[in-house]
């Protein structure tokens, strides 16, 4: 396949095919058919049969057939609008200008995919590097400084200053990065590293003022991103790579990456997960559909630590938690080892990027062994869910040339940035019209 500086894959036949398979065909699988489950045992985990709901399964050679359809089919098609009536997307965003020195900003994105236009919504200037953010009411955002974090900041919709706090004053922990809301909206749960003793924390704090008003373990070390499952409860990615103050990375030999799940009414460990491989990192997630339906899978993009080069390169970059187990469902990857960002796709499928390899991959369980590109752009990073047109199933993504979208049912596009800047490694969407 040939790969130019920009070219968005647009694998309709396949896509399409596949989805009509998952979605249509009736459950005749005896109990123990492993029929979805790749030919061989995936690298660093046992296969998981329960992986693939009742309404995720269709033939092997289905799968397949539409899949080589598709890829004998794929072209470098022109960038062109999509359907009509997805015509707009507002993203909240974090970003510097063109030079690593450059000054760090947040606000919102406005996608107008009709007129061919990204513009600012609003601009907030920023202390430092930021990474994770989280949409407020009014539409305004909550942004995150970058491991090991100092700040946490609130603007509001206007992009005005509306609260920032320095954690230094709060004792010897700094931030991991991601933030997120209870599910009563009252409080925020921060992932946190205590550097006096090394281990992982939540920050439990008070939605009004940011300030912590208790701490809870999270049983692991280096925690990264964390969200609320459909009762919830928290489960945090724990990255497992011992750092310094400094973000040096030390030891690796003592990894200890895991997933958990914490109950939000007491900080208690209500389970914890692990691969085999103890030098693959969990970082980020993301829900294949809301947790509170019945199927909804979590995927965990992965980043490989291993001494050598070629073991880093054939590490997987997915992992997928079907409530009960977490499995590596397919040895297929970027080249790399490397995902950077995780979102949902192609219903109860995910993309995953990785900007090392100027790639966003995408994984679906109706076939559960296989990766397959879906966007080759260079620096392809920040990912969020985009239903856009039809029946959604989307993605927007970032890149060293602007903002992308690949849909399952619609040509793709690209937006060039409003001036020359570079993205963070995340971004949400707020709103779409």
């Amino acid at each position: 396949m040939t790969r130019g500086p920009l070219s968005l894959i647009h694998n309709r036949l396949s896509w399409r095919a596949v989805l009509a398979a998952h979605r249509q065909r009736p459950d005749t699988r005896r109990s123990g058919d492993h029929t979805l489950q790749a030919t061989d045992p995936p690298m660093n985990a046992r296969p998981n049969p329960r992986l693939v709901s009742t309404s995720s399964r269709l033939s092997r050679r289905q799968a397949l057939q539409a899949l080589a359809a598709g890829m004998a089919g794929a072209a470098l098609p022109r960038l062109a609008l999509a359907a009509q009536g997805a015509n707009r997307a507002v993203v909240g965003a974090a970003w510097r200008g063109p030079r690593a020195g450059d000054p760090n900003f947040a606000g919102t994105l406005v996608a107008d995919w009709e007129a061919r236009k990204l513009a600012f919504g609003y601009t907030v200037p920023l202390p430092s590097r930021p990474h994770g953010l989280m949409a407020e009411p009014g539409g305004g955002l909550l942004v995150c400084s970058a491991r090991p974090g100092t700040w946490l900041l609130r603007s509001d919709g206007q992009g005005r200053l509306m609260q920032q706090i320095d954690v230094q004053d709060e004792g010897d922990c700094r931030l991991g990065g991601h933030v997120i809301a209870s599910a009563d909206g009252e409080l925020l749960y921060t992932t946190e590293t205590d550097f006096a003793s090394g281990k992982g924390r939540i920050g439990v704090r008070d939605r009004r003022t940011l300030r912590k008003i208790a701490e809870w373990d999270t049983h692991g070390l280096d925690p990264h991103q964390l969200l609320l499952d459909g009762q919830g409860q928290l489960f945090v990615a724990n990255g497992g790579i011992p750092r310094t103050l400094a973000d040096r990375k030390v030891d690796i030999h003592r990894m200890d990456a895991s997933l958990v799940r914490i109950d939000t009414a007491n900080g208690k460990l209500l389970g914890q997960w692990k691969v085999a491989d103890p030098r693959l990192s969990l970082r980020h997630m993301a829900w294949s559909r809301p947790p509170q339906q019945a199927g909804a899978l979590l995927g965990i993009a992965m980043q490989a630590e291993h001494d050598l080069e070629a073991d880093r390169r054939r590490a997987p970059i997915l992992a997928v938690f079907d409530g009960e187990h977490l499995s590596i469902p397919t040895r297929e990857n970027d080249g790399i080892g490397y995902a950077g960002d995780i979102a949902p796709a192609l219903h109860d499928g995910f993309a995953l990027s990785s900007h090392q390899a100027d790639v966003a991959n995408l994984w679906h369980p109706g076939l559960p062994d296989k990766m397959r590109p879906i966007i080759q752009l260079k620096a392809a990073y920040a990912l969020t869910g985009w239903h856009g047109p039809a029946d959604g199933g989307g993605i927007l993504v970032a890149t060293a040339y602007g903002l992308g979208h690949w849909h399952p049912s619609a040509p793709p596009n690209l937006l060039a940035w409003p001036e020359p800047m570079a993205l963070d490694n995340h971004w949400i969407l707020i709103d779409e019209a």
